[in-house]
């Protein structure tokens, strides 16, 4: 019994990560290095320099110091280096997330999201399907058109607990909100973020085009409910699912305080992200003037309030360190110089092969970079002035080049443990990825199948 529960285990997913950091290291000593001027964060088209590489064998175990316009592949010992320069790269980021734990869990000791779940399941009559549906329309309508996505950690825990009280697996809570976010930043309709320097970059307005990608935000949000609803009732043997309600309290003053700090808290952040651009500092800050202010009014001692800042900071301290080895990837493609070399490899596979196939082209040479380049923005960046003018050769209209972008970095970025975004989010609901890369294997294949489809829609309109 001992060995079959051992064997039944999960893979560990720091294991995971170190073993794409070790195939990232060795992809610098396999693919030559090369590199494209840029013009701030932009790459400058058709740039490319191969660079000569040193392959001394002694850069195995050594950093091999590169001579200038030479690039070196990356050392062993060059690779534990990237381990703490990703957790430095990736700091804003895990503080961010230590932080949410700890005012999560300042509001579970004062029994604030037991009474939450209690009165939201009394909205909806008990009825999970309906609560499923409107909340992954409101999370995702969020994404779509304001680009919310960190934003949405302090709500990952309560979507957990609330699964959890209805008696679901804790991943259809987490579910709940990843699917949601994720399907907005597949549409994009005005999501700032993408399109700010997305549209420029092949020479439309900001924005423009956002019809025909408020109706491709409506078929993967269908989809997205139609799978996890499936979900769900297979997970209940096909039985209706309602939930009889808990006695709902009164909201007693300091309930009332607690939920007024936390809707001012969210809207200020809101608006900072928005309209002031703000950055994971002043998030942070925000998070942790809201909790100052939750144990203020929770009616905890000082001690109690610090107590359970500090325990729910522990429940995510281990994911949340995850963030930072999955930076380390990109540091070790970056010192070994391959990085620019596999962008301009897959986007001269692109090729001028008919609108469509070449659409297609485009969003798996997409799917491919984030992987690699997990940002949003600094995809946009490296990959826009590269495929604006191949798309214009083969007479694909720059909305569906825009278009092929967003799919690809929005399909890919649900399950690869190289997004930061993705890795915070499972520190802040605590799901293994290995358990989340199972549970959303057939949407994801399923939502690639969909975008080629509307990539078909895109070019046949000519957009």
């Amino acid at each position: 019994m001992t060995e079959a529960v051992k064997r039944a285990r999960p893979t560990n997913p720091v294991i995971i990560l170190l073993g794409i950091l070790l195939l990232a290291t060795l992809m610098t000593w396999l693919v030559g290095s090369g590199s494209y001027e840029r013009a701030g964060r932009l790459i400058v088209p058709d740039s490319y320099v191969p660079l000569a590489k040193d392959w001394s064998l002694s850069g195995i175990f050594i950093p091999v110091e590169a001579r200038d316009g030479m690039a070196a592949p990356v050392s062993l010992t060059g690779t534990l280096r990237a381990i703490p320069e990703g957790l430095q790269r990736g700091a804003n980021l895990i503080f961010m997330v230590l932080i949410i734990g700890g005012l999560f869990g300042i509001l579970d000791r004062a029994g604030v999201v037991e009474n939450g779940i209690n009165r939201l399941l009394h909205a909806v009559k008990g009825n999970v399907m309906v609560l499923v549906a409107a909340l992954m329309t409101i999370f995702s309508a969020g994404s779509a058109f304001l680009g919310l996505a960190s934003e949405y950690l302090i709500i990952i825990p309560v979507m957990t607990a609330l699964a959890a009280r209805i008696g679901l697996p804790t991943i259809v809570g987490f579910a709940i909100v990843t699917i949601a976010v994720k399907i907005g930043y597949l549409a994009s309709v005005t999501n700032p973020i993408p399109l700010t320097i997305a549209q420029p970059l092949v020479g439309v307005p900001i924005f423009s085009g956002a019809g025909l990608r408020l109706a491709f935000y409506a078929v993967f949000l269908t989809a997205g409910i139609g799978f996890l609803l499936y979900r769900v009732r297979g997970m209940t043997d096909g039985k209706a699912i309602t939930v009889t309600d808990h006695p709902v309290p009164d909201i007693n003053w300091r309930e009332g305080a607690m939920l007024a700090i936390l809707v001012a808290g969210i809207g200020v952040i809101l608006t900072g992200s928005t309209r002031w651009a703000w950055s994971h500092h002043e998030l942070s800050a925000c998070y942790i003037a809201m909790s100052l202010g939750l144990a203020v009014v929770s009616g905890l001692s000082a001690n109690e309030s610090a107590e359970a800042f500090i325990s729910g900071m522990k429940k995510v301290l281990l994911a949340s360190s995850l963030i930072g080895v999955a930076m380390a990837v990109t540091v070790v493609l970056e010192d070994g110089r391959i990085l620019d070399t596999i962008v301009h490899t897959l986007n001269g596979a692109v090729g001028e092969h008919g609108p469509y196939i070449t659409a297609v082209a485009m969003f798996g040479s997409q799917l491919v970079l984030d992987f690699l380049i997990p940002s949003t923005s600094g995809q946009a960046a490296v990959t826009m002035p590269i495929l604006a003018p191949l798309a214009q050769l083969a007479d694909v209209g720059p909305q569906t080049t825009v278009i092929a972008f967003l799919f690809g970095n929005g399909i890919t970025n649900m399950l690869t443990p190289t997004s930061g975004t993705l890795l915070a989010y499972l520190a802040a609901g605590r799901i293994e990825w290995l358990d989340w890369a199972k549970f959303i294997a057939p949407l994801w294949a399923g939502f690639i199948a969909i975008a080629c489809v509307l990539l078909g829609v895109a070019v046949w309109l000519g957009a």
